[in-house]
Parts: C-alpha cells; sequence; structure tokens
C-alpha cells in the first residue's frame, strides 16, 4: 500500500505525492515551492500576510504560499543547484531555519547579489496567481501592507506575523497569535477518511514507545496549607525541583528507548542536553498536566507578585506567557493520547538538525521511523480526523520556539511567569469542563 495515497500536504491540503523538500507535499506546491527559490522570486501580499491557504485558493496569493512553505519547513536547500529534478531530500519535517533567514528569502535579501532587481506579484509563474497580489505602482508596496508594521518571530522553523496588540503596552507591534494552528479546520476539499489497518510494524513500535514512559504521578509535593502565602523564593525553589524530577525522567526515558544501543553516547548527550526543557515541556503540557494545571496552579495562586515584579515583566516573558496559553489551548482541543505523545517526543528528540551531531544520517532514519509510524497511528485511530496528524506536528516546533526564548526570561521572573500561565489556563479549562479530561487521553477510549 502506497504511504502517501491518502496523506494531506502541508501547505494547501490537497493529496499530497510524497516527501518533497523535507515535509508532505502535493505536486503543486512542490513545483511552486522549486521555482520560487530556483527563480528568486519575491511576491508581495496586498492584504495582510495571512490569506487563505486550501486546494482552491493557493493560487491567489503567492507570498502568502511561499511564506506558509517556509512555515511548514520546507528545506530550499533541497533543491538541486541546477534546477533538475531529483533534489537533495534528505530532511524530514520542519527543517531548523532563523526568523533572519525567512525575512531575507521573502524580501529577496538572500537573492540580492545575483538578482539586479527584485520583481513583484506574478512573474509568470504558472499557477496564475492574482493579479491584485501584486504592488502598487512603482514597485512599492501596496498600501494594504504598510498599515501596520509586523515583527516576524521565529517559531524554530516557523514565521507567524503576530498582530494582537499586547495590552496596557506602549508597543506598536501587532501580534496575531499562532495562526497556523488554527488554520486546518477552515480548510477545503478534503477527500473522505477511508477505513483501513494499522500497518504491521506501527503497533510494536508505539507500545515500545510507551512503555519506556514514567506514567506514574510526579513526586514533588505540591500541596501547601489553606492561608499560607507563597514567597517568590518559595516558588521558585518549587519550580527548580519539579525542572530537577522532570529531568531525570527524562535521563531514565532515554535509556529505555528501543533504539537506544543505536545511538553513540556522544549523540544521545548531545541530543538530551539540545532538547531536554522541550521535552520536560511537551511532558508538562500532556501527561503530567492534570498535576501542574492543577496543584502547581494552587501553590502559584497564594503567591502575590509585587508591583516591581510586575512593572519589570519583560517582553521576551509576556511573549512565552502567550505562547504557552495558545499551545495549553491547542493541546485542549486535541487531546493527545499516550501513544500519540510518546510518538511526538521521540520525533522531538531525534533531531537530526542539533549542531555537533556524529551520525545524522542514522538519526534521519530513526526520525523518519517513528514519524510515519504516528502518522499511520493517528490516521489509523482518528479517521475523522484528516488534519489530525499535521496539527501534531506543527505544535512541535512551537514548543521548541518556546523552550528557545525561555532562557532569555531572567529567572527572577519565572514564578511571576508561571503563575499567569498556570491561572489562565487554569481559568480557560473551568469555562470548558463540559466533558473529560482535556489533554492526555488513553487509546482505548477512543
Amino acid at each position: 500500500m502506497d504511504r502517501y495515497t491518502q496523506r494531506t500536504c502541508l501547505i494547501c491540503g490537497d493529496r499530497a505525492t510524497g516527501l518533497h523538500y523535507g515535509i508532505i507535499s502535493c505536486e503543486g506546491c512542490k513545483g511552486f515551492f522549486k521555482r520560487s527559490i530556483c527563480n528568486k522570486r519575491v511576491y508581495r501580499c496586498s492584504r495582510d500576510k495571512n490569506c487563505e491557504m486550501s486546494r482552491k485558493q493557493r493560487n491567489r496569493c503567492q507570498y502568502c504560499r511561499l511564506l506558509k512553505c517556509l512555515q511548514m519547513g520546507m528545506n530550499r536547500k533541497a533543491i538541486r543547484e541546477d534546477g533538475m529534478p531529483g533534489g537533495r531530500n534528505k530532511s524530514i519535517g520542519p527543517v531548523q531555519i532563523t526568523e533572519e533567514e525567512i525575512e531575507r528569502i521573502m524580501s529577496g535579501q538572500e537573492f540580492k547579489e545575483d538578482a539586479p532587481e527584485h520583481t513583484w506579484g506574478n512573474n509568470g509563474d504558472s499557477d496564475h496567481s492574482s493579479p491584485s497580489n501584486g504592488a502598487s505602482e512603482g514597485n512599492q508596496p501596496s498600501p494594504a501592507s504598510t498599515l501596520s508594521s509586523n515583527r516576524s518571530t521565529e517559531m524554530n522553523g516557523y514565521t507567524a506575523a503576530l498582530r494582537d496588540q499586547y495590552i496596557n503596552t506602549s508597543m506598536s507591534t501587532h501580534y496575531q497569535l499562532l495562526p497556523h494552528l488554527f488554520s486546518y479546520a477552515a480548510q477545503s476539499g478534503l477527500l473522505a477518511p477511508q477505513p483501513r489497518s494499522l500497518y504491521p510494524q506501527s503497533h510494536p513500535l508505539v507500545l515500545q514507545l510507551v512503555a519506556a514512559e514514567d506514567l506514574a504521578p510526579l513526586a514533588t509535593p505540591m500541596l501547601i496549607e489553606d492561608g499560607y502565602k507563597v514567597t517568590q523564593v518559595e516558588l521558585f525553589a518549587l519550580l527548580c525541583r519539579l525542572a530537577d524530577e522532570l529531568l531525570f525522567r527524562q535521563i531514565s526515558w532515554i535509556k529505555k528507548l528501543p533504539f537506544f544501543c543505536e545511538l553513540s553516547i556522544e549523540d544521545y548527550t548531545c541530543l538530551l542536553s539540545s532538547t531536554w526543557q522541550e521535552l520536560i515541556l511537551l511532558s508538562c503540557l500532556t501527561i503530567y498536566s492534570a498535576q501542574i494545571f492543577g496543584d502547581l496552579a494552587n501553590v502559584t495562586a497564594k503567591y502575590t507578585p509585587s508591583d516591581d515584579e510586575l512593572q519589570g515583566f519583560s517582553e521576551d516573558g509576556m511573549e512565552v506567557m502567550e505562547r504557552l496559553i495558545y499551545l495549553f489551548r491547542k493541546f485542549h482541543q486535541l487531546k493527545i493520547s499516550n501513544e500519540e505523545y510518546a510518538c511526538m517526543k521521540a520525533i522531538n528528540f531525534l533531531n537530526q538538525d542539533i549542531r555537533g551531531l556524529s551520525n545524522i544520517s542514522q538519526l534521519e532514519q530513526l526520525n523518519k521511523r517513528y514519524w510515519y509510524v504516528c502518522q499511520d497511528y493517528t490516521e489509523y485511530k482518528y479517521p475523522h480526523q484528516p488534519k489530525r496528524f499535521p496539527e501534531i506536528m506543527m505544535c512541535l516546533p512551537e514548543i521548541r520556539c518556546i523552550a528557545g526564548k525561555l532562557v532569555n526570561v531572567p529567572l527572577e521572573q519565572l514564578p511571576l511567569l508561571f503563575k499567569a500561565v498556570l491561572h489562565s489556563c487554569k481559568s480557560s479549562l473551568t469555562s470548558y469542563r463540559t466533558g473529560p479530561s482535556p489533554c492526555v487521553t488513553t487509546s482505548s477510549g477512543n
């Protein structure tokens, strides 16, 4: 059975034909991306740089289509320099790309030395984009694209134009939070789900990953007497103890992985040192969410920050807070199963883009193995949710981004950050409390 028969393009939702330039996509988006990069094309969006990408709408805005190709992780370095078929397609999943790189590509800076001048709008592309996608006269950006200043924010391979303005701040930058995480439900032209069986190799591999997990509740005490006022120092100490326990569990998890003996000591040490924050964050949002958003939230509720702490809360802290709240809601919506969580964790850990690795090809194969296992399991278990797998996979770059930005938040601001995040998430849980537990579920109930 062709593994791509029922897969959909991560760019437009059309039927995917394979793995192209690092991600699963259709022939149309594969060709569009190749033409755009090989021909050094620069586009302009005449609207708000958030145009709908669906099978029927993808040709209306070349700018947003190319932007989404880069956001989804298409690897331009996998395209052959001579433009001929047979690219160097050795990447699986979203590739790491910095904010500056995406901006250079979209603005044409990356092509500046080779291209004497930029061209805007429709550059003779065979997809026949709408002429309204071009710029104003004189090759200037259209008025709609200059009404607000848009700041691109790194998402470890994803970039979003953030438009929702921060409340009670003097910043003029507008933010639009995580648009890619909520875009799939609106896409049309999806194929009806077809019943099928699970591939024979998938089930044992999933069971092995789940068996490696420590699903027992966290042992760090998070109970507190009524009426007790928690200080900043006490809350910070509790967060450190939690981090210690969670890190220890990740180290134990690595040693139980089915491929542990296949990795060199140097490689798994390098992987752990680069991903431990992401692994802890993922586990807090899923298998330990009941304690984190329950017991820990109760402790943080008894901590009252000072005026100085409130006034000194950084922009980085505010951005991390908003991203965490939206990601929590996404996990709440998806109700990730233990099996999906175990696959997500393995895929995130097997990041072949980390510097200093010695056996990258081996890690690529392992990453690809569990990528397909997770896709197979998810599509088999949730046949009426055809967009579930890409939505799950898109959470991983967001987790990487948040973990990367957490290091920029001053340590003394972490108690306030956790209080704000847990309070907001717990409040949203209360408003949603009309069904079962929001995060991790077991497969037996599905």
